[in-house]
Order: structure tokens, then C-alpha cells, then sequence
């Protein structure tokens, strides 16, 4: 998936290395199993994605790889 359209139209390029709008993560429990020595390329295999769009702040969350379409998430404003 090289480009994503987020909901306002903005066009996500994710073909860029490094990619600006690219965050990669990893829960607590899957890093655990990592000790001593860590082998990056295996360290980044269990890494879950999430895109930002620079325009809305929307997230796009790939929670099973490239494969499948990925979650939007929404920012929802403080209200005090």
C-alpha cells in the first residue's frame, strides 16, 4: 500500500524511508519476550503500524499488516 486517503482527503504517502507519517509500536507483553541481544529486523516483524495524517491528526491503525485495511481513529477535543 504505497498512498492512503485519509477521510479529509489528505493523501498519506507511505512510500517515503524514513516515512514522516509512519509510527511503528509494540505492546508490553511482545516486547518482554525479548532479552539480551535483539535482533532489529525481528524486533520490527512484531511491530503493529499506525499512519498520522499531517493535515487532521486522524490515526490509521494497521493492526495486521499492510494486508488488510487499517482503523481510523478519530482525535476527540478536551472539553473543560
Amino acid at each position: 500500500m504505497p498512498k492512503l486517503l485519509c477521510t479529509c482527503n489528505n493523501i498519506l504517502n507511505l512510500q517515503d524511508i524514513p516515512c514522516k507519517v509512519q509510527y511503528n509500536f509494540i505492546s508490553d507483553v511482545d516486547y518482554d519476550k525479548y532479552h539480551d541481544n535483539i535482533n532489529a529486523e525481528e524486533l520490527y516483524q512484531e511491530m503493529k503500524i499506525f499512519v498520522e495524517c499531517d493535515k487532521c491528526g486522524r490515526l490509521w491503525f494497521f493492526w495486521n499488516g499492510f494486508d488488510e485495511e487499517p482503523l481510523e481513529y478519530l482525535p476527540v477535543s478536551k472539553q473543560i
